[in-house]
């Protein structure tokens, strides 16, 4: 298994509780595809670098995971459809 850093960006007007269940949703997520979460790190609300989808401010939040190379791909898909998360960053540690 291969180590990797997830960072992901939720839209700031979700609810405390929901913001929860969806770092409990990806987290589900990795487990699901046979990977582990090592460490969650929330960074809380911050503002953008630039407007996405017209907004200036997200809750960031890092994960660090580790994951078969192969699964990263289902990692990405599940990432994308969420309507929650509104960028998301993979990288190799």
């Amino acid at each position: 298994m291969r180590e990797y850093e997830l960072v992901y960006i939720v839209r700031p007007d979700v609810e405390e509780e929901a913001l929860e269940e969806i770092s409990k949703k990806v987290d589900r997520v990795v487990t699901g595809n046979g990977g582990q979460v090592t460490e969650v790190k929330r960074w809380g609300k911050r503002r953008l670098a630039y407007p996405i989808q017209k907004l200036k401010e997200g809750y960031y939040v890092l994960n660090r995971i580790q994951l078969e190379p192969q699964m990263l791909k289902e990692v990405e898909r599940n990432l994308t459809l969420s309507e929650e998360i509104i960028r998301y960053l993979i990288v190799r540690v």
